[in-house]
């Protein structure tokens, strides 16, 4: 069928995800390729010591995003949006969104962002023998019965952000297994949250008498391929505030963006990896056993049918580049030069492959925010050189996407070369690898390892989500995830690959080197400005 006609048939599969920076939806055909899209630019607010979105942010945001969708699928094809053979909903991870009885958010939604659950996060990691990052929704949940906040003893129900749409969009209260693994840990034999550890944190806050146990606020976790229920009237009146799109779309578990990024990278099976690099910086490497041992640089996940996933996770990758660049082109509209950004930013991320392999002794810390990997709780982007560094364009820009992957490098360190887990294939997708060759040169060169940026690369977590909700319809009797990408989406598919270079390997070994002596730097930087 013509895309078209696959529209109008009621046949398209759509996914929306809720980035950082950006909401995005992506329609796709009977053939999982992408078909029509829509985009919505927002951004988090800094409000009483909090990194948040209001829930007016959200609606507001979806809303029109889907608009624009609406816009572009009218645009291209003249048709409306009717009906929909699938849909999948996906956002940022982690974070903390509280409910009471009467389905009323009890406190602003906390994001993934905030590094404030310090005591909370080592404290269950400790009881749990399990780390427990610092923006796990279990962390976030302990901090705020530490702090006695009085919200708490009303919680009804406890999710993420897809999980809130899902549930608005539907009436279910479930999760993916993949986002379930973010907000607590999961046993990969049940698929499920460890019951075990369950048992602990309730004994642990039974003294405290609150009126709930932990597993009745969770939700229920689903896995790929899961029905997670339909588009209600009331759903579908909340997306579409055109009143087009009609009821009754079947919907796939909700993802977080992890494993919408395993999704739409292909990297869903045993010893494949992927990392996402866009305004925070993540690497999931799927494992083929246990870990020798706790490490609190690494999280434990899952992919989103349950296999065990280490992840190594950045809070900033992106943001001080970004902020550089707008000032490069600053510089250049001073002189009456019109910027194409496309062109500056591919400029300027060519010119670093010129630069020393050390970065010529300059050194940057890209900390809009804390990084509990490198033990910071809140950062300064700092940019630092000494009187003999050789200072110039080509090396300021290495060494800001150095700094990029700086704390991705050092908790892989602890992955591949501590615990020694194997890679059979790294992918590289978002806006860091969106210069042809270059961001994936600077990974390849932090990882000692190939890594291959595919066509779709561009297409994202939307994407992913879309790929989920039609394995959902589409798949085969019995057929994994895996297969069924490997079938459906992917055959044919290599996308081009960027061997390691020893020289770049060395110099990024220098640079690692430099910037964890140069820590000292920051916290003072953290305690002074």
């Amino acid at each position: 069928m013509s895309a078209r006609d696959t529209i109008a048939a009621g046949k398209a599969v759509l996914g929306i995800e809720l980035g950082s920076t950006r909401i995005k939806a992506v329609l796709t055909d009977e053939n999982n390729t992408p078909i029509a899209q829509g985009n919505h630019e927002w951004e988090n607010r800094y409000e009483n010591g909090i990194w948040t979105y209001s829930l007016e942010d959200v609606w507001t945001g979806l809303q029109d995003c889907y608009r624009d969708l609406a816009a572009d699928v009218e645009k291209q094809y003249g048709v409306k949006i009717e009906k929909l053979a699938a849909i999948g909903f996906s956002a940022m991870m982690h974070g903390y969104m509280a409910f009471n009885a009467a389905g009323e958010l009890l406190v602003p939604f906390r994001t993934w962002r905030n590094t404030i659950t310090g005591p909370a996060a080592a404290e269950l990691t400790a009881l749990f023998d399990f780390n427990i990052p610092q923006r796990w929704s279990i962390a976030h949940l302990y901090q705020a019965i530490l702090n006695k906040e009085e919200h708490v003893k009303d919680i009804a129900f406890l999710t993420t952000l897809a999980g809130y749409l899902h549930w608005k969009m539907t009436g279910r209260k479930v999760l993916g297994v993949g986002e379930a693994s973010g907000m607590f840990p999961i046993d990969s034999s049940i698929c499920s949250f460890d019951t075990g550890m369950i048992a602990k944190f309730n004994e642990k806050i039974a003294p405290l008498g609150f009126p709930w146990k932990l597993e009745d606020i969770l939700p229920t976790v689903l896995t790929a391929g899961d029905a997670a229920g339909e588009l209600t009237e009331e759903g579908a009146k909340l997306l579409d505030v055109s009143g087009v799109l009609q009821a009754g779309s079947p919907m796939c578990p909700p993802e977080g963006d992890a494993g919408t990024g395993m999704a739409a990278t292909n990297s869903v099976a045993k010893r494949t990896g992927n990392v996402s690099a866009g305004t925070s910086v993540f690497a999931m490497v799927v494992l083929e056993k246990p870990l020798a041992k706790v490490h609190e640089e690494l999280d434990l996940v899952t992919t989103p049918d349950g296999a065990a996933v280490a992840m190594v996770h950045g809070n900033n990758c992106t943001s001080d580049i970004n902020a550089w660049v707008g000032l490069f082109r600053e510089f250049a509209e001073c002189y009456g030069i019109r910027t194409d950004m496309n062109r500056l930013y591919g400029t300027l991320f060519n010119k670093a492959l010129e630069g020393d392999k050390d970065c010529g002794g300059l050194l940057a810390y890209n900390y809009f925010s804390g990084e509990p990997v490198t033990g910071f709780e809140e950062g300064r982007p700092l940019f630092v050189r000494t009187p003999d560094s050789r200072f110039n364009l080509a090396n300021f820009m290495r060494v800001n996407l150095y700094s990029a992957l700086g704390v991705l490098k050092t908790g892989l360190d602890i992955l591949l070369k501590e615990e020694g887990v194997q890679v059979d294939s790294i992918t590289g997708h978002g806006g860091f690898f969106k210069t042809k060759g270059v961001g994936q040169r600077m990974l390849a060169a932090a990882m000692n390892a190939p890594v291959t940026v595919m066509e779709t690369a561009g297409e994202g977590g939307a994407w992913g989500i879309a790929l989920l909700a039609s394995y959902m319809i589409h798949r085969a009797e019995g057929e994994s995830l895996a297969d069924w990408l490997n079938r459906s989406v992917f055959a044919g598919q290599s996308g081009s690959t960027e061997a390691a270079d020893p020289e770049d390997v060395a110099g990024f070994d220098a640079f690692i080197a430099r910037y964890s002596r140069g820590f000292a730097i920051e916290h003072a930087a953290v305690e002074n400005l």
